[in-house]
């Protein structure tokens, strides 16, 4: 039978090798090992999801931190920036921001000077977009809650596949050593019955 009916009897009749006169004692193991693995990876759910919320919680309030530390600002270049507008590959695609030197001033209007990032061959004087710190350094753009979620979820997911993954290695890993046994008790049955024929 095939499709995924099929593939669910095969998986059920792998899991229960009931008392068929053809399982042997490593289709049993297999079976309990499968079994584990399986009843693994289930629980692990609920750990990888409180180990996505406490990644979402500590990410949340890393962003509400920096909300609070941090403020938008304008700077304006003090040369040309350097580079072609758009990329030479052929896609037509922004190239990449590049260092320009700058100027901007905090919120107590003390002026500052500095490197930021702006497009790739805008002129001297063009106004950029930037976040600056409680110091009035350039800083990076806070955190948004939707970049905690999706962190969050991320690490939810990266456990969840790592404990799997494992649990997968390890069935895979004594499933072939069952077949190297089972392998070598054939060989050694096949060599008995060709020396007993002999006699």
């Amino acid at each position: 039978m095939r499709g995924p009916s099929g593939r669910i009897a095969r998986f059920g009749r792998r899991v229960r090798p009931g008392r068929n006169p053809l399982a042997r004692a490593g289709d049993r193991v297999e079976a309990l090992l499968l079994l584990l693995a399986v009843a693994g990876a289930l629980l692990a759910i609920p750990f990888a999801a409180a180990f996505g919320s406490e990644t979402y919680a500590a990410q949340n309030a890393r962003a509400a931190e920096e909300r609070a530390t941090r403020h938008p600002a304008t700077a304006v270049s003090l040369a040309a920036a350097s580079g072609q507008p758009y990329s030479t590959d052929g896609a037509g695609a922004p190239a990449a921001q590049t260092s320009v030197p700058a100027a901007w001033f905090d919120a107590r209007g003390t002026r500052h000077t500095g490197e930021v990032l702006a497009d790739p061959g805008s002129p001297a004087g063009t106004r950029v977009s930037i976040w600056l710190d409680q110091r009035g350094e350039p800083a990076g753009e806070p955190l948004s809650t939707s970049t905690s979620v999706a962190d969050g979820v991320f690490a939810a997911i990266l456990l969840w596949a790592a404990i799997t993954g494992a649990l997968a290695g390890l069935y895979a890993t004594a499933r072939f050593v069952l077949i190297r046994f089972h392998a070598a008790a054939w060989d050694r049955a096949w060599s008995q019955a060709r020396d007993d024929s002999r006699f």
